[in-house]
């Protein structure tokens, strides 16, 4: 379970975040959407420890985030954000391997080497294993950087903005893999996602931000309707139902 209670944040005299309180319990995918400026990869990255708490408190599987020394914190919760800066004459493989630091410290046994080969397969990176990160596209960097934190094998993933850089193809390969992966390792995901059909086809629960706030939260089916589009983005769009799952139509 990941609970938060009476978070502020602010930068300067700008709140960004105002009592943001939430219990994520349930197990699955979880989306955090919402217009930008809305205070969402702030969140991602305060449950995260990747700014400090300036009020309230975060516990991820019950370890207080402000007390729990980083490598326990490491073992229990990964993520991805969306500014990582990781020295690009590093390989792939060596990446991958770097995500595994956290329970091997350093000291490489086979079960890493197994656990790096598994991901270099499953996110299709094994012919890219050898590269520097400086030679790949951007979508391939974004893969190698999501199966890193994968290779952290922790309960609760965090990821912020995964389908950036990726083409429509990858896009939704990602989300199949990264469904299926949250569903046979019992993962906590938790995404920040723009696409809101890729929130409303993969997420099991869609948290939605406005204005630094928790504006509501449901299931897709809930979530996704023209009046909450229009009260969350100020978007005019229709919703039709495609085999159960809400698709927004909002390209014309």
């Amino acid at each position: 379970m990941i609970s938060i209670e009476h978070i502020n944040y602010r930068i300067g005299n700008t709140p960004i975040l105002t009592d943001i309180n939430l219990t994520l319990a349930e197990r699955g995918i979880t989306a955090l959407i919402g217009a930008n400026g809305a205070g969402k990869s702030t969140l991602l990255s305060l449950i995260a420890r990747l700014q400090p708490l300036q009020s309230g408190q975060i516990c991820v599987g019950g370890l207080d985030v402000n007390q729990t020394p980083s490598i326990r914190l490491a073992q229990k919760l990964a993520i991805l954000t969306q500014s990582n800066h990781i020295h690009s004459r590093i390989t792939v493989a060596d990446l991958l391997m770097f995500g595994r630091y956290p329970h091997n410290h350093g000291l490489v046994g086979e079960e890493d080497r197994t656990l790096v080969q598994e991901a270099l397969h499953r996110f299709d990176l094994t012919a890219l294993s050898n590269r520097y990160l400086s030679e790949l596209s951007g979508g391939q960097r974004q893969r190698a950087l999501i199966a890193m934190t994968f290779c952290q094998q922790t309960e609760y993933v965090l990821l912020d903005e995964p389908l950036n850089n990726l083409d429509i193809f990858h896009a939704r390969e990602l989300m199949r893999l990264l469904r299926h992966l949250t569903n046979e390792q019992n993962l906590h995901t938790v995404m920040v996602v723009h696409d809101i059909n890729m929130a409303a086809a993969y997420a099991d629960h869609i948290v939605a931000m406005k204005d630094g706030k928790i504006a509501m939260q449901g299931t897709p089916t809930e979530m996704i309707t023209e009046e909450n589009l229009l009260t969350l983005f100020d978007l005019d769009a229709d919703v039709l139902n495609h085999n159960g799952v809400p698709l927004v139509v909002h390209h014309i």
